[in-house]
C-alpha cells in the first residue's frame, strides 16, 4: 500500500499513479448478497446452473457490484495518513468493460487526476481501473470523486 503523510502532498501527484489495491475475490456468496440488497435477481447473476449454459459460461457479478467495490479497493490501495474522514462525492465516466465471472480476482489501480482544495480538506478526482486477474481488459473504469478531510 502506498502511504502519503499529508493530504496537501497529493497536489504533487496529479497525473500520476498513486497506488494498487490488494486482490479481492468475487465469489457467489458476494454476488447473491448484492442481489438481495438490490433486488436484481437476473439469472446470469444468481442461477449457476442456468448461467453455465449462458453467454459467459458461469454466473457474473452485477456491474454495480463491481463498482461498489471501489471503497474497499481504495482501503488497500493507498492511504493519506492525516485524513480523518473521507466521503464519496460522485462518479464520472463509469464503464463496465468486461464481465466479471464468479470467483474472479479483482484489484484497483488508482491515478490521481485532480486535486482541489476545499474547506477542511480537498476534493480528489481519481481514475479507478478495476483489473481482473488473467484478463487484458479491465472489468470497470471510472472516475471517483471523493472529499477528504484533515
Amino acid at each position: 500500500m502506498t502511504r502519503f503523510p499529508h493530504l496537501a502532498d497529493m497536489q504533487d501527484f496529479v497525473g500520476q499513479s498513486i497506488g494498487t489495491s490488494d486482490w479481492l475475490t468475487v465469489d457467489q456468496a458476494r454476488i447473491d448478497l448484492f442481489a438481495q440488497a438490490t433486488g436484481d435477481f437476473q439469472w446470469i447473476h444468481v442461477d449457476p446452473v442456468r448461467a453455465a449454459d449462458g453467454p459467459f459460461g458461469a454466473t457474473v457479478a452485477h456491474g454495480f457490484l463491481t463498482l461498489s467495490l471501489v471503497p474497499i479497493l481504495f482501503e488497500t490501495g493507498f492511504a493519506i495518513e492525516d485524513v480523518r474522514m473521507g466521503v464519496n462525492y460522485g462518479l464520472n465516466r463509469v464503464r463496465f468493460t468486461a464481465p466479471v465471472r464468479v470467483n474472479s480476482r479483482l484489484r484497483g489501480q488508482f491515478r490521481l487526476l485532480d486535486y482541489t482544495p476545499i474547506e477542511g480538506g480537498a476534493q480528489l478526482l481519481t481514475e479507478v481501473t478495476i483489473e481482473m486477474e488473467g484478463s487484458t481488459k479491465p472489468a470497470c473504469v471510472a472516475e471517483s470523486i471523493s472529499r477528504r478531510f484533515t
